[in-house]
């Protein structure tokens, strides 16, 4: 059974493909997650977490520029980018622990993301629970 990390990092690579300009990618999450093994609770808690983000996706784009020091949204790579959506819908509109929601993104980036990327993940994280 796959594990509640396993269907974030599936939100991550669906988040991923609709911020490339791949809107359509809502209409296959189903069949994704089936590929990736995310069944029954997992699947159930992944699409809450996709289709909320998606939902949400204006909220969370203008969070994420309120606490940006230097750069735009634009100038984020896809992978963080996609990892940042996914940890702010869930400390903004989920009920879940925040350092969890934290420390999930953390790892995740190490995993998918760049070498500097863990860092500016926590950092940008901290704030936003702070704010």
């Amino acid at each position: 059974m796959a594990t509640r990390t396993q269907a974030r990092e599936s939100v991550i690579g669906l988040l991923y493909a609709y911020d490339l300009g791949n809107e359509g990618i809502v209409k296959f999450v189903d069949e994704i997650l089936e590929d990736k093994k995310i069944r029954n609770q997992q699947k159930e808690f992944a699409l809450k977490l996709f289709n909320g983000t998606i939902q949400n996706i204006e909220a969370i784009d203008k969070e994420i520029i309120s606490h940006l020091n230097q750069g735009t949204l634009e100038d984020i790579g896809s992978v963080e980018k996609s990892i940042l959506k996914l940890a702010i819908y869930e400390i903004l509109f989920e009920d879940l622990p925040k350092a969890i929601v934290i420390n999930e993104a953390i790892e995740l980036s190490k995993k998918l993301a760049s070498d500097g990327a863990p860092k500016f993940v926590n950092g940008l994280l901290d704030k936003v629970i702070k704010a």
